[in-house]
């Protein structure tokens, strides 16, 4: 039987195994990626795109998204991918929201060095076509942030990483088991240094016990998006409304953002029950992307619930009006969450052998900054 080569096999091609096979390509050495699906189908598909460093907690969070921020623009800029340096817009239309925004501002100073500022509602409306100006108070610009489009973009980033760093990436290609120096696949049988298991919302395959022990939980979500919009218009910036607030690490600790989630739970229960707030990105051809909610447990049901659809679509009509509002797609996604205010999972069940999971929502955001540390280490 013929056993195959390779320095570090990597367990995954979303965008969290993607990351760590580039940090391990640009150390040398062949890299191989397994995939069991023959393309990619999960979380990191089902996103808004975007690079969202504003909302990440402040200190090696933050620094971790600004430096996923640059590779990724490294990387489009080698290969064409579309990734957009639109930065983002927070809708404030409440006075607590203002209050929020402010007393952000004024205790984040690293946020002011990279140009995040507080618009009136005349500048904010210049800068985006989209913000609905009845009621607008303020908003903060912040122009860190990056659109990219998730479908083309994850494998855009496969594609370059097998062209410009000659990366195996197998798809179609299950792990049974890792027992280094074997790996044993679907593909036959491989000989590593290194592993790097990035299942995302698979548990159960490889080291069911560390992922029982782990604390994380499946948070499924609902989103939709439109057709294309007239003549390809540009959303500008990402845009969000009040509950985003209430949902980042970012506006965590800030005395005002108390008194907020006072009036929505009270104004708002059903989006704060089903942990809806609502985010608009735009994807390569103009489409808009608009979400969503989230619901954690281990097990959740299949169905959309059309209910949640409509109130992410009524708080988005309170701060943003769309050229054309008509949604062509609905999906919900699943992705692994750790509940107890870590960003990520990663443990070392074996010598050799680590295990990345549990960034949440920020996989996009984080993966390529986290995949630098955890190669590096």
């Amino acid at each position: 039987m013929t056993v195959h080569q390779a320095d570090t096999v990597v367990v995954g091609a979303g965008i969290v195994g993607l990351a760590h096979a580039l940090a391990a390509a640009r150390r040398g050495g062949r890299v191989v990626v397994f995939e069991r699906d023959d393309f990619a189908v999960g979380a990191s598909i089902r996103n808004f795109g975007m690079i969202w460093a504003i909302g990440q907690e402040r200190g090696a969070v933050y620094e971790r998204a600004l430096r996923s921020r640059k590779i990724w623009l490294e990387i489009a800029a080698k290969t064409g991918m579309w990734a957009e340096q639109t930065g983002s817009l927070h809708l404030a239309h409440h006075p607590d929201e203002v209050a929020v925004l402010e007393e952000f501002l004024a205790t984040t100073p690293t946020d002011r060095e990279r140009g995040a500022t507080l618009l009136t509602a005349r500048e904010a409306t210049r800068r985006s076509a989209v913000a609905r100006p009845d009621g607008l108070l303020a908003a903060m610009w912040s122009p860190t942030e990056v659109n990219v489009d998730p479908r083309r973009a994850i494998p855009a980033v496969a594609e370059h990483l097998v062209a410009e760093y000659g990366v195996d990436i197998r798809f179609g290609t299950t792990v049974r088991a890792v027992g280094l120096p074997t790996v044993s696949t679907t593909a036959g049988e491989w000989r590593a240094g290194r592993v790097l298991v990035c299942s995302g919302n698979d548990f159960a395959t490889l080291y069911p016990d560390v992922f029982a022990e782990s604390g994380l939980v499946r948070c499924k979500l609902q989103m939709m998006r439109t057709g294309v919009q007239p003549g390809g218009r540009p959303l500008g910036p990402m845009l969000c409304g009040g509950l985003t607030l209430l949902h980042y690490a970012a506006f965590d600790g800030l005395d005002a953002r108390a008194r907020l989630a006072e009036r929505m739970d009270a104004e708002l229960p059903f989006h704060r029950e089903h942990g809806i707030h609502v985010l608009l990105s735009q994807t390569a051809d103009g489409r808009l992307t608009i979400g969503d909610s989230h619901a954690y447990g281990m097990t959740h049901d299949p169905f959309e619930n059309e209910e949640i659809n409509e109130a992410v679509l009524a708080y988005l009509a309170t701060f943003a009006t769309l050229p054309d509002a008509r949604i062509t797609e609905r999906w919900t996604g699943y992705y692994p969450s750790l509940r107890d205010g870590r960003t990520e999972l990663v443990v070392s069940p074996e010598p050799s052998v680590t295990v990345v999971n549990g960034l949440g929502g920020a996989g996009m955001t984080l993966s390529f900054g986290l995949a630098e540390e955890v190669i590096g280490a």
